[in-house]
């Protein structure tokens, strides 16, 4: 079984800040702490994935997506997938 070490942390909110955490915790049913810490998950988690994106698309060509794109069949969508 796994643990998760936690560290204490003091920060500074403005106050109407801090209600609005408090709320939306109550309204989530999570304590302030959990509340932060998925917060600050999220928006770690939103990073990366833009850091990773970015080195992606540093790998790619235009040559290597035309060759994949002309694989695809040139046909309407089925009635289903139409917008």
């Amino acid at each position: 079984m796994s643990t998760t070490k936690s560290t204490a942390l003091s920060i500074r909110l403005p106050e109407s800040l801090r209600r609005e955490v408090e709320k939306l915790a109550k309204e989530d049913g999570v304590s302030v702490n959990q509340f932060i810490a998925m917060a600050v998950a999220e928006k770690t988690a939103a990073l990366r994935t833009v850091d990773y994106l970015k080195q992606r698309a540093e790998r790619g060509s235009r040559e290597a997506f035309e060759r994949v794109l002309a694989n695809v069949p040139d046909v309407e969508p089925p009635e289903y997938d139409k917008l």
